[in-house]
């Protein structure tokens, strides 16, 4: 009866945080046409969720694009296919990798900056003057800040599918000597607008979620330095789970 109802108990909680949420996600909603009217909030938070976060994006693309590179050339040797190497780890990277990898990358990076910067703002009080001064915390905090991470995210995909290309290019061409007309011919001929918008479309969703994830946590995040820490947490471990339920999702509705 006892463990019966701890998981009676825990599926309660994680109904009410998803109502929580909802309700959270509707007072965010109706404060982004309002946060439209200040882009220069919502530019200068962009640059901290997407140009901050170029480094580790830019680093993790290449090396990822080249360890692609490496078990593609393999298993595509074995089957004297080896220039369709490019075609193989385009698809790769635009459908999956690039999303996701960038998604939990985001979430690792710019998804706890949010969270623990908002949090520490509820630690602090800062949200409290703002209520006030009459001024909502959703409006002039939360609003630009989530719209800046729904932004960055596709320009974070679309460059970490850049730099993996050129990763993949490095090892196919320049060290398996692959030719590199036909590398780059059979990926123009085999990648399509198909392939490229459903990597977006992913893109753009993982953007929603991981930033909606990140400001809910920090906004709601108890006024505690264990809060913040915890908030923190609860921000990668929800993001990356939910990254990957909705990649799975959104990868059954394209097939």
């Amino acid at each position: 009866m006892g463990l019966v109802g701890e998981l009676f108990a825990a599926l309660r909680g994680f109904l009410a945080n998803i109502g929580a949420m909802t309700l959270f996600l509707g007072r965010l909603l109706a404060q982004v046409p309002r946060a439209l009217t200040r882009p220069g909030l919502i530019i200068h938070q962009v640059h901290n969720a997407g140009a901050l976060s170029l480094v580790i994006i830019m680093t993790s693309g290449l090396f990822v694009g080249m360890v692609l590179g490496l078990q593609a050339h393999d298993l595509l040797e074995r089957f004297g296919s080896e220039d369709a190497l490019g075609t193989g780890a385009a698809l790769a990277l635009l459908r999956e990798l690039g999303p996701v990898v960038t998604a939990l990358l985001f979430a690792g990076r710019a998804g706890t900056a949010l969270a623990s910067e908002i949090g520490l703002m509820r630690a602090t009080d800062q949200l409290s003057a703002m209520e006030m001064m009459a001024v909502d915390p959703l409006w002039r905090v939360v609003a630009p800040r989530f719209l800046g991470g729904v932004i960055a995210m596709p320009l974070l995909t679309a460059i970490f599918i850049t730099v993996g290309i050129f990763g993949v290019q490095i090892m196919g061409v320049q060290v398996f000597r692959v030719d590199e007309f036909a590398f780059w011919s059979q990926m123009r001929a085999a990648v399509d607008l198909d392939d490229v918008s459903e990597g977006m479309i992913k893109s753009v969703v993982f953007g929603f979620a991981c930033s909606l994830v990140a400001v809910y946590e920090g906004f709601t995040a108890a006024p505690t330095a264990e809060g913040v820490g915890r908030a923190t947490t609860r921000t990668v471990v929800t993001s990356a789970v939910l990254t990957l339920f909705l990649d799975y999702l959104l990868t059954a509705m394209m097939m």
